[in-house]
């Protein structure tokens, strides 16, 4: 059964003092100290199967070396990167385009609860908002301000993964990008975040490196 939906007050460690991060939040689930260690593994919706192996990859073995996963709840990567993180006996925080009440896709309402036992859904949004388009691109602020780095595995040059790395930008986040087959569509958006300054992630522990020089 989800908990109670409360208003998160203060506000997550990582979420302090950043521009644009709303004033108010809500949460299902808890925020504990060792979510200050947090990563954002984001992607395609439509993830083709070397995505999700490296999804897979990833976020069990950030998961399994103490890491927080945070993503975005949506179908594809999002999805893969949740449910691998429980399955590690990780913790993982999921940031809605929606209210807290209303869970989208709904394919994901019993992932959602295993979600608010061991880690947290999170949202600007009260409840009875519904899963609109122009929310998800605002709750990006979250899920990169959450983290200390975003991975993107996949996505198409137009994805709403670079919303993410840009919020992750101007937040002074690492952002990693997955290099992926140069004839697939879903390579673009990895693939352009490289050309404009991103780490690249080859492994799961070019990711751990990093998060070792900064806490």
């Amino acid at each position: 059964m989800l908990h109670k939906v409360s208003l998160l007050s203060p506000l997550p460690f990582n979420l302090r003092s950043l521009p644009g991060i709303p004033n108010t939040i809500y949460i299902k689930g808890s925020i504990k100290p060792s979510d200050t260690k947090a990563v954002a593994i984001i992607g395609s919706r439509e993830m083709t199967s070397y995505g999700k192996k490296v999804a897979v990859n990833f976020s069990r073995t950030l998961a399994r070396s103490g890491i927080t996963v945070v993503s975005g709840l949506a179908r594809g990567i999002d999805t893969v990167a949740h449910r691998e993180a429980l399955k590690s006996g990780g913790r993982t925080i999921a940031v809605l385009g929606s209210g807290l009440d209303i869970i989208y896709p709904p394919e994901n309402i019993a992932l959602a609860g295993a979600i608010a036992r061991r880690g947290a859904l999170i949202s600007q949004f009260p409840p009875g908002t519904k899963p609109l388009g122009k929310n998800f691109l605002q709750r990006n602020c979250l899920i990169s301000g959450l983290s200390l780095a975003v991975v993107v595995i996949e996505g198409k040059r137009q994805s709403g993964t670079l919303s993410t790395a840009s919020y992750a930008a101007s937040q002074g986040r690492e952002v990693f990008a997955v290099p992926g087959p140069v004839d697939s569509p879903l390579s673009q958006a990895p693939h352009f975040l490289i050309e404009n300054g991103a780490a690249i992630a080859k492994s799961p522990k070019d990711v751990l490196d990093y998060i070792e020089t900064i806490i």
